[in-house]
Parts: structure tokens; C-alpha cells; sequence
């Protein structure tokens, strides 16, 4: 009978990881699109992906897909090895954001566009919650941040600060939008994740805090027994100085990789 309960819940905690990352992965999808319709500025990937569209017949996210895998190809000289949770991100963000422009109006009003920017940053990062908590596997190009931070020795910070600049930097050359939005998401995603790891259960967030419990929480629930992190899950997205939605130096970074944040 015991056996019987425990498999029981597992399989409820399966079916719950699985609904939040395809919940949040839909939802980031949908998040990204919002801030492209607000058209006040994109995060780093984003703003590529945008100037690459500039340039092809493809969609938002066709390209946000190809793009995905090609950096799953550069996981392989630093030998990152792909969850489920990788191939979803590729496949689910790529549908939402080009169902959700399909059907999001465009406004011309600016308070409205801005307050559009504003909800699509805010939700970003609850999606980037709801997917990195499911702890299924790491976005493409988070695991090409981690993995490069392995490899290399140097900071989470510096990798995922020079890896987004690039990026920024050609997607602003080729076309793609960088405005106030730009920096409002570079500020405002990490403040936001951390308010989120704040007030959601831990069963949400333990793969997002590498198992740690917030000093809130702490006081509230007394002491909690670490929880494990599935090899190649991680926070990083929850705070990047630049963009998407990653990355802290104390940021737990696995030997096998993580992590928008991106967004992307």
C-alpha cells in the first residue's frame, strides 16, 4: 500500500512538473511577443531574432526556433547534454509567440503600448519560473552560458554579460529593435524572478534557487532539507545583467548546464 501511495505521488509531481513547464514555456512564448508588439525595445535575443526576420521570409518564431537549435550545436565541443525540457523550449516558445502575434491587436496609443512592455517583462519572468522550477532541462542558450562557464573558469556574470552584448549588438546591426524596453528588461527581469522565488512555493521554485530557501521562507517554515536539482537545472536565468532572464554569480552552475533567459 505504501508503495502503491509513493507511486501515486510521484506520478502527481511528474504531472506537475510537466504542466509547468509547458505552462510556462507557452506563457514566455506569449510574453515575448507582448513586449514585440509593445515595440519599445526587446531583450538581447530577441532583438537578433527580430533582425534576422528583418532579413529572411521566415517568422518570429520559426527563427526563434532555428535559432535554438543552432545553439544546441555549440553544446557539443563543451559537452552539454540536452533534457526534455531543452527540446521543449525549442519546439513550445517558437509556437506560442507566433500564435500570440497572430492574434495580439497593435496599439498605437504609447501609455498602452508601455503598459503592454511592462505586463510582457512581468510576465517573462513568472514563465521563467514556472519553466526553469520544472527542472527538466535547460534552455538552449542558457546551457550554452553554463557550459562556457565550466569550460572556462570565468564568471557567470562576465560569460552571460559578453555572450548577450554580442548578441545585442549584432541583433541591433541587422535591424532588431533596442529601445527603453531593452533596458527595462535588462533591470527589471532579475529583481523580478527574485520577488517570484519570494512568494511562490518552494515545490516551484527549488530548481530556480539551486535548492535554497529564501530568508522569508526560512522564518516562515523553519527548517527545510535541501531539495535536489536535477543535473543541468539552474537559475540562472533568474538575473542577468543584460537580458532574457538569467544568470547571478551565486547562481548554482552545474558541470553539465542550465538555465532566458531568454526569453529565448
Amino acid at each position: 500500500m505504501d508503495e502503491q501511495s509513493s507511486g501515486l505521488q510521484d506520478g502527481r509531481v511528474l504531472i506537475r512538473r510537466f504542466a509547468s513547464l509547458f505552462v510556462g514555456l507557452w506563457l514566455y512564448g506569449f510574453s515575448m511577443a507582448m513586449m514585440i508588439t509593445a515595440g519599445l525595445g526587446l531583450d538581447p535575443w530577441d532583438v537578433f531574432h527580430q533582425g534576422v526576420a528583418e532579413h529572411v521570409s521566415l517568422s518570429f518564431g520559426v527563427i526563434t526556433a532555428i535559432t535554438g537549435a543552432v545553439v544546441l550545436l555549440l553544446w557539443i565541443p563543451i559537452r552539454q547534454r540536452p533534457g526534455f525540457g531543452t527540446v521543449a523550449n525549442v519546439v513550445v516558445i517558437a509556437i506560442s509567440v507566433d500564435t500570440s502575434l497572430a492574434f495580439l491587436p497593435v496599439f498605437d496609443s504609447m501609455p498602452v503600448r508601455a503598459a503592454i512592455m511592462v505586463a510582457g517583462i512581468l510576465l517573462n519572468g513568472l514563465a521563467s519560473v514556472l519553466y526553469i522550477g520544472a527542472g527538466m532541462g535547460p534552455g538552449p542558450r542558457d546551457g550554452l552560458m553554463t557550459g562556457l562557464v565550466a569550460r572556462t573558469g570565468l564568471s557567470v556574470r562576465l560569460v552571460r554579460t559578453s555572450i548577450e552584448i554580442a548578441v545585442l549588438a549584432t541583433g541591433w546591426l541587422l535591424g532588431g529593435t533596442v529601445g527603453v524596453g531593452t533596458v527595462l528588461y535588462a533591470f527589471g527581469i532579475g529583481p523580478t524572478i527574485q520577488l517570484l522565488i519570494k512568494v511562490l512555493p518552494d515545490s516551484m521554485t527549488a530548481a530556480v534557487t539551486g535548492g535554497r530557501v529564501t530568508e522569508r521562507k526560512a522564518k516562515t517554515v523553519g527548517p527545510v532539507n535541501e531539495i535536489s536539482v536535477p543535473t543541468g537545472t539552474s537559475a540562472v536565468e533568474a538575473g542577468s545583467p543584460v537580458g532574457d532572464a538569467e544568470s547571478n554569480d551565486a547562481v548554482n552552475v552545474p558541470s553539465n548546464h542550465s538555465g532566458m533567459p531568454t526569453v529565448t
